[in-house]
């Protein structure tokens, strides 16, 4: 499954990516009798911004640990990695959340949630709600977070896939199909929505990915291969206890992150301006009680159900068994 972060580059993807793998463990430095861990990213503000954090604020070196960043251009990359023993540790985009309700890989904490998802539809169509998609001409780009959100909006409607005529494109065509009215209506993400917005001043939001919160939403989470836990509990407490705080960090300061962003991936400030418009942050001590309460893995398990619909998902496990909330509790207590 491609999966889609909030911040999506089109033209510059092979510039981020090089750009990016130079900076590893460079960026965050050793010492002697550190740990060393090996850890994969994306190169988008999602995807890195709190390994970003961690290096500038040190927070590797005062655990002790000695990161090796690899960056990947997806999570199910990822994925085979960790399989393969290649990584102790990696990023996920929420299109890419089936893989740990299949087993392949365990949650140890939860970044940002993904607040950039749309249903829209052009003006004149008749389409101003869910249930008006029925015998529309929707585009979507298969096995992304649009597919997942149009999945959940035809079912919240109570219409079947059946019920709309799905035709699947890349993003990039997509903002051309819509803008030239080949399509009534697609599911789509900003910023290129702002794109189509310029063509189409009077485009109609269907649905978006807040309308689900915070019953359902599209978070973004760190992993790890399913053994470490239960081999090396101390370093994946010491790990989730820097992304905890980095993220406590990003939280207080979400504007400066996403230079501090920038600058880690070696990219100008400019293109990361914003980022935080299209996630939703919350601290350690949020994400702690909403684990608490069974809010997290209602999400998981919700979007286990979805990708079951979507046919990557046959019997998922629950989420209890792959996200590690207790751990993530434990990690914001110091020993």
């Amino acid at each position: 499954m491609k999966r889609r972060t909030a911040v999506l580059w089109a033209a510059a993807t092979v510039l981020v990516v090089t750009s990016a793998t130079g900076c590893g463990s460079s960026s965050s430095g050793s010492g002697s009798g550190s740990t060393s861990v090996t850890f994969g990213y994306i190169a988008d503000y999602s995807g890195s911004a709190a390994l970003a954090v961690a290096a500038e604020q040190h927070l590797w070196q005062k655990a002790g640990l000695d990161p090796k960043l690899r960056v990947f251009t997806n999570g199910p990359l990822q994925v085979q990695a960790l399989g393969a023993g290649d990584l102790d540790f990696g990023y996920l985009g929420p299109g890419a959340l089936w893989l740990p309700a299949s087993g392949k890989a365990k949650i140890i904490a939860v970044n940002m949630l993904g607040q950039a998802d749309r249903v829209i539809a052009r003006p004149g169509t008749g389409i101003t709600s869910p249930a008006d998609l029925k015998g529309k001409k929707v585009a979507v780009a298969e096995g992304t977070s649009g597919d997942m959100i149009l999945n959940l909006t035809l079912k919240k409607a109570g219409l079947k896939p059946s019920d709309i005529t799905r035709v699947v494109m890349d993003p990039s065509t997509i903002v051309t199909a819509v803008s030239s009215g080949h399509v009534d209506a697609a599911a789509i993400w900003y910023p290129l929505i702002d794109i189509i917005k310029k063509r189409v001043p009077d485009l109609v939001e269907v649905s978006r990915t807040e309308d689900f919160y915070p019953k359902l939403t599209f978070p973004n989470v760190f992993v790890t291969r399913p053994e470490l836990p239960g081999k090396k509990p101390d370093l994946v407490r010491k790990v989730t206890s820097v992304l905890r705080q980095a993220d406590d960090w990003i939280v207080a300061h979400p504007q400066e992150s996403e230079k501090v962003t920038a600058a880690f991936l070696k990219v100008p400030a400019s293109q990361l301006a914003g980022s935080t418009k299209y996630v939703k942050l919350l601290s350690s001590q949020q994400l702690t009680e909403l684990g608490t309460n069974g809010t997290v893995d209602g999400w998981f398990n919700g979007l286990a159900d979805t990708f079951t619909s979507m046919g990557k998902l046959t019997s998922p496990a629950d989420a209890k068994d792959y996200y590690l909330g207790d751990l993530y509790k434990a990690a914001g207590n110091p020993k």
